[in-house]
């Protein structure tokens, strides 16, 4: 039985190309949505966060970065707020 899914952002910020690629890979392989360039979010119990958490710690090694990655209960996933425009603002509602 799984654990209770929150909505769960994963943030990134690393300047080396391939490492780059590799933590989206990541965030895909977990379910994630890509929702701006460095920003991946979905759906995750703390089983899959935990193992997402370890999984992008050892795609990063010791290149140089930072992940952060945030979960929120459903009031405050339902208390978001967002401003879109341009093209990124059509495909994210597209998802």
């Amino acid at each position: 039985m799984r654990g209770q899914e929150l909505l769960t952002y994963v943030v990134y910020d690393i300047t080396d190309d391939r490492i780059r690629l590799r933590i989206a890979g990541v965030c895909k392989d977990y379910g994630l949505d890509h929702i701006q360039y460095s920003v991946f979010c979905g759906p995750l119990d703390a089983t899959r966060r935990r193992e997402i958490f370890t999984r992008l710690g050892d795609t990063l090694g010791d290149n140089e970065g930072r992940i952060l990655m945030l979960q929120l209960c459903e009031k405050d996933a339902a208390a978001r707020a967002e401003i879109a425009r341009g093209p990124l603002a059509v495909l994210r509602s597209q998802q």
